[in-house]
C-alpha cells in the first residue's frame, strides 16, 4: 500500500554528453550546444515515486520547465491492473474510440470521456497521488475535466501535430492556463514508437495561435520554429507506470508508430476549480472531485464501466475545432 504522504527523491539528471545538469538552466540555450548530434530525452531524469513530496523545487520546476517526470508512479501491480482492464474492456470503452487523419496516411486513435467514474480508471484519476500532486502543481483546487487512452498501434499508429492543450481549451472557454495533464505510460514510449515529444520550457511562451490542420488543431508552426531554437527538443521515454504531469501551455507532438511495439497510453487532464469555463461545450465545467486514498486502486476490481462516463464523439463534437475552422471561413 502507498502511503498517502507523498515525499520526493530527486534522480541525477544528464544531458547526452553525460554530465550533470539543472534542467531549467538551460531553457533559453541554444539546443544544439546541449543535444548534440542526438536529439535529448528524458533518460535519468524525474522523481522516484516512492520518496515523492511536492516540494518548493519541484513546483518551481515544473513552472520553468513545463512538467516534471515521476517514476514508478504506478508500481508494477498496479500498472499491470490498468493494463489488464483495458485490454479486457469488457464495458467496451475502447470500442468508442474515435480516429482522426494525422495527413500521411495514417490515423490517431483515442478513446476520450468526461466523467471519472469507479472503475480503475476512475480510481487511478482521483487517486491521491494523481490529483493530489496536479493540485499542488497548479495550486489549488482541481476538477477532472477529461481523460482518454490514446492508442499507437504497431505499425500503424498515426502521428499527432505541434500543440498545446489551452491552444484547444481557450477556444472551449477556459480563461486562464490553469490546467494540467497526466500522462500514464501504459507501455513502454520511446523514440521508436512514437513517444511524445516536447520543447522543454515552451509553456513560458505563453499561449500560440492555433489553425485547423486537416482533422487536428496545430500550433502556428512559424511559432514553433522559432521556439525550437531556444527550447530543446526532448523526447519524453517513459517506462509502464512512469508518469509526465505537464502544463497545458507546454508544447507537444508525437511521431507516427513504424515499429513492432504497440504504444499505448493513459492521461487524465485536470482544470483549476477557479477556472470554470464561460462556455458551454463537450467538457465538463467545475464538477467537485472527490480523491480516494492510493490504496483503492488495489482494492477496486478490473472491470471497466462505461455508464455514466459522457464519451466524446470525436471532430464531429469539438467545439474548439469547430469554432477556429469556422472562424476561418468566415475570414
Amino acid at each position: 500500500m502507498w502511503h498517502s504522504e507523498i515525499r520526493y527523491t530527486i534522480l541525477a539528471v544528464y544531458t547526452t554528453s553525460g554530465r550533470e545538469h539543472t534542467p531549467g538552466a538551460h531553457c533559453h540555450a541554444n539546443p544544439a550546444s546541449i543535444m548534440g548530434d542526438n536529439m535529448a530525452t528524458t533518460d535519468g531524469q524525474g522523481y522516484q515515486f516512492a520518496d515523492f513530496e511536492v516540494t518548493e523545487s519541484v513546483k518551481h520546476k515544473f513552472a520553468e520547465d513545463g512538467y516534471i517526470i515521476v517514476r514508478g508512479l504506478l508500481n508494477s501491480k498496479e500498472i499491470t491492473k490498468l493494463k489488464t482492464a483495458l485490454e479486457g474492456d469488457d464495458a467496451g470503452i475502447l470500442t468508442k474510440k474515435y480516429e482522426r487523419d494525422d495527413g500521411d496516411g495514417r490515423t490517431s486513435k483515442t478513446a476520450l470521456w468526461n466523467n471519472p467514474g469507479n472503475d480503475i480508471t476512475g480510481v487511478i484519476a482521483r487517486s491521491e497521488k494523481v490529483t493530489g500532486t496536479m493540485e499542488k502543481l497548479l495550486g489549488g483546487e482541481i476538477y477532472h475535466y477529461h481523460a482518454k487512452v490514446i492508442m499507437k498501434e504497431a505499425f500503424t499508429g498515426g502521428a499527432h501535430i505541434w500543440h498545446q492543450d489551452y491552444g484547444y481549451w481557450y477556444e472551449n472557454g477556459c480563461l486562464f492556463p490553469d490546467m494540467g495533464t497526466v500522462y500514464i505510460a501504459v507501455d513502454k514510449a520511446d523514440k521508436t514508437n512514437g513517444c511524445m515529444k516536447i520543447l522543454l520550457g515552451s509553456n513560458k511562451a505563453g499561449r500560440i495561435d492555433h489553425v485547423t490542420i486537416g482533422e487536428h488543431l496545430g500550433a502556428d508552426l512559424k511559432r514553433v520554429d522559432e521556439l525550437m531554437k531556444v527550447c530543446p527538443l526532448t523526447y519524453a521515454q517513459l517506462d509502464p507506470g512512469d508518469a509526465l504531469f505537464f502544463h497545458c501551455n507546454l508544447l507537444h507532438r508525437s511521431d507516427q508508430n513504424s515499429s513492432p511495439n504497440r504504444r499505448w497510453a493513459y492521461l487524465v487532464s485536470f482544470n483549476r476549480a477557479s477556472n470554470d469555463p464561460v462556455y458551454k461545450h463537450h467538457h465538463p465545467g467545475y464538477t467537485p472531485l472527490t480523491k480516494v486514498p492510493n490504496s483503492d486502486i488495489m482494492d477496486c476490481g478490473t472491470s471497466m464501466e462505461s455508464f455514466g462516463k459522457n464519451f466524446f464523439g470525436g471532430p464531429k463534437e469539438d467545439f474548439s475545432f469547430a469554432k477556429l475552422r469556422d472562424s476561418k471561413t468566415s475570414a
